[in-house]
């Protein structure tokens, strides 16, 4: 539909998947077939990819607990696992959720147009025949699937063993995934040249990814200090960022801990790593939208370079030696279309690769520079992604908060073995005496010290004594209004004594609490309280 001003009507879509799909089909698609897009970087988008639940990618070297972690995630054992500390998972398994339990195997898995895996096809036999997806009925897979990866080896001669270039099918997953999580063993901390080249395929990816150091459990405090320092030293060097990839600590199996003193840091690691992947449904179609964005400024960097080869090519003579001369030259032409179209270099394929990929290819066959449709793609950046950006808030803001639930995420969320339960402002909160009185005594030594006056200290009394506390005005204004309960701008000793027991939550490095807990509320206001609410 065009207005009277020549200009098309803005494209109507009913949700975020269906206009992602529309887009990509209608407007991104066109320019990737007519630049060879899917023979240099990625196969097509299929709907299943729109459609599909957010997806969690495990990477490690072998017997770093890949298998182990998914099976506590879910606690349950799934079809075809195997765990040992020998090199056991041989093959790329896709857990996902399912009526019945079951596993279907990679050549039928990779022509069901309901699963986001056909064009893994284009990796041959040798990979198919280590691939599967098995089936379960678990909570903990309503929401996410997972995808466990053979352990990574290290030596020329297993890298070659393998049949199918398995970096570039860790790529092409970890273009598709939601989250990719890379794990190490904190006991024998080695990354082997075939790890390097993996993380290193994974660099587009990093805002993706997250560390586990597992097995923190086997050594001490001060083992654990080096050993994370000497994974960051070589995570730096590999991924070679000045931003530091996000580390969790922590030993993820069902055991009991054999070094138990760093028992707080790994419950407060685990819960974070539980977080951030519950996280994953709520931002599903956010990250969708990202990755098609990243894909398309790909797609208009390759036009450029395409359409630049065929432009430098002669009419008749000479073209072996022009296309071995425009490859070499490649960083040169980079630099032209960067200065020419004001595109940034992060944007540009890796050179080397793309020196690779050209040699096979004929280009006479290229096709010229076609302005509509890297327009069409232009105007979806502009302004179609704006609108569902738009959408995906409104989303977001009609349905219930999505998280992860079951398995393992259930065992933390609630009751006496729930993070902090216990600690710094929930410390009492099943305990029938008020905990604050435990150290009242000495508080209301304090207190009879500043003159109260009918049994209360004014504002700036109580300042002259909370200041000494060192904190900082933001945190002792926000103590004197969880103090202050009755609200008259003057503290009684209970009062008193409940601001200086917030300040030792504070001191012991706890977060304060936004409203004041219902076990903390001095026993002479409770009533006033109830009334209030």
């Amino acid at each position: 539909m065009f207005r009277k001003n020549g200009k098309k009507d803005p494209e109507l879509f009913q949700n975020v998947s269906e206009g992602l799909r529309r887009l990509y089909r209608t407007k991104l698609f066109p320019l990737e077939d007519t630049y060879r897009f899917h023979d240099f970087h990625s196969p097509a988008l299929e709907d299943a990819d729109f459609d599909n639940k957010p997806m969690v990618l495990l990477v490690g070297q072998y017997s770093t607990g890949k298998t182990t972690f998914i099976r506590h995630l879910m606690e349950q054992d799934f079809p075809g696992m195997r765990i040992g500390p020998e090199p056991t998972t041989d093959s790329f398994i896709a857990v996902m959720h399912g009526e019945q339990d079951g596993v279907i195997p990679g050549n039928a898995l990779v022509v069901d147009p309901k699963k986001p895996f056909r064009k893994l096809n284009a990796f041959g036999n040798a990979f198919l025949n280590r691939f599967m997806c098995a089936q379960m009925p678990n909570p903990v897979l309503e929401s996410i699937s997972i995808i466990d990866t053979p352990g990574i080896l290290s030596g020329e001669k297993q890298r070659i063993s393998r049949g199918y270039d398995f970096a570039a099918v860790l790529e092409w997953f970890a273009e598709r995934v939601d989250r990719i999580i890379l794990l190490f063993d904190a006991h024998k901390l080695d990354i082997s040249d075939e790890f390097s080249e993996v993380i290193r395929a994974l660099k587009n990816h990093e805002d993706k990814m997250r560390v586990v150091l597992n097995k923190a459990d086997q050594i001490s405090t001060q083992q654990l200090m080096r050993v994370y320092g000497a994974l960051m030293w070589s995570l730096g060097k590999i991924i070679n960022t000045p931003e530091v990839v996000r580390v969790y600590i922590g030993s993820f199996w069902a055991q009991p801990l054999l070094v138990p003193d760093n028992r707080k840091l790994f419950e407060a690691e685990e819960q974070d790593l539980f977080m951030d992947i519950q996280s994953l449904p709520r931002n599903a179609a956010l990250r969708k939208l990202n990755d098609l964005i990243k894909r398309a400024r790909l797609a208009k960097v390759q036009a450029y370079i395409i359409s630049s080869l065929k432009r430098e090519m002669p009419s008749v003579f000479g073209k072996e030696n022009k296309k071995k001369e425009l490859i070499a030259n490649l960083g040169e032409i980079y630099q032209r279309i960067e200065k020419e179209h004001q595109i940034s270099p992060g944007d540009f394929p890796n050179i080397t690769k793309m020196q690779e990929l050209l040699n096979g290819q004929d280009f006479n066959k290229f096709p010229v520079l076609k302005p509509k449709l890297l327009e069409a793609v232009e105007d979806m950046l502009a302004n179609d992604i704006a609108r569902l950006m738009a959408m995906v808030r409104q989303e977001e803001a009609a349905m219930p908060s999505q998280s992860v639930k079951g398995g393992a995420f259930e065992g933390t969320m609630s009751g006496p073995f729930g993070h902090g339960y216990g600690e710094g402002a929930s410390e009492g909160i099943d305990e029938l005496e008020w905990v604050v009185g435990r150290d009242k005594p000495t508080y209301d030594e304090i207190f009879y010290t500043l003159s109260p006056i009918n049994g209360k200290v004014s504002g700036a009394a109580a300042k002259k004594e909370m200041v000494k506390s060192k904190l900082p005005n933001t945190v002792l204004g926000k103590i004197w209004k969880l103090a202050d309960v009755d609200k008259d701008g003057f503290l009684d000793d209970e009062e008193f004594a409940l601001a200086n027991h917030l300040i030792k939550v504070k001191l012991e490095g706890h977060e304060l609490p936004s409203k004041l807990p219902g076990h903390l509320i001095p026993p002479s206001k409770r009533d006033i309280q109830v009334e209030e609410e």
